[in-house]
């Protein structure tokens, strides 16, 4: 049976173990007929990735540590070398320090905000100067991103105030890279059962809240931010870029 991204290859980076939505990402890629390369950020999960890879038909696994220019860059050559170029990258990637994750916003340190913002937003600018070279024409790059950049979560914190530079990012990225025909969008999860999303106090209560209040009366999971990524890999997306879609069971519409 032929996918729907038969002949393409994609690029997903953020890989941290089977149940990140990354994970679920590439699963679905790789089901609609997409060849894959992926990335990890250090040893710590490298074992994981490469057994994923090898079930993933045999996919690439990189090493690649997003807040330095020469690692990207390394990544870079490996993909270009094996693949010659990549028709869409996931850019799954984020962090912050626990402890800027609870309590008051106004106590994030200089330091923590600058380490949230380079992984979680600017990252995304590097590999997309790095990689524009090797995206195809009408090629997608898609980022992930939560309602906490534009609603001011418990919590959330400097991740939020990250989110909402992504998603400006997001817009100014596709300006720039439009001229080749190359989408940029971001992918607006709701909240996930993953081991990032527990790093976040309260998140539980979150999890509670959305499935009482959103539309579809449930969580969005892992496999419907999969769904609309497959999309946006898709030649079935080729008029939509600079956007933000929202991948939440309608939470992110509900007023008081």
């Amino acid at each position: 049976m032929s996918g729907i991204l038969d002949g393409k290859t994609a690029l997903v980076m953020g890989v941290a173990n089977r149940w990140s939505i990354a994970t679920a990402i590439a699963k679905a890629l790789y089901a609609h007929g997409a060849r894959l390369a992926l990335t990890y950020e250090g040893e710590r999960t490298k074992e994981e990735v490469e057994k994923l890879a090898k079930e993933l038909g045999g996919a690439l696994a990189l090493q690649c540590d997003v807040a330095k220019d020469d690692s990207i860059a390394a990544m870079r050559v490996v993909v270009e070398s094996e693949y010659k170029t990549v028709d869409a990258v996931v850019h799954s990637l984020a962090f912050a320090r626990r402890e800027e994750l609870a309590g008051k916003f106004l106590a994030t340190t200089r330091d923590g905000f600058d380490l949230a913002l380079d992984i979680s937003a600017y990252s995304l600018v590097a590999l997309t100067r790095e990689l524009e070279p090797i995206i195809a024409s009408s090629g997608s790059i898609m980022a992930m991103t939560y309602l906490g950049s534009v609603r001011a979560v418990s919590n959330y914190n400097v991740m939020g105030v990250a989110k909402a530079a992504l998603e400006a990012s997001v817009r100014y990225l596709s300006l720039d890279v439009g001229d080749r025909g190359i989408r940029v969008n971001a992918i607006s999860a709701g909240p996930i059962k993953t081991a990032s999303a527990r790093a976040v106090s309260g998140f539980t209560n979150i999890l509670g809240e959305v499935a009482q209040r959103s539309p579809l009366r449930r969580n969005a999971v892992a496999e419907d931010v999969a769904n609309v990524a497959v999309f946006l890999a898709s030649d079935l997306s080729s008029a939509v870029t600079g956007q933000v879609l929202y991948v939440d069971a309608g939470y992110s519409i509900v007023g008081i």
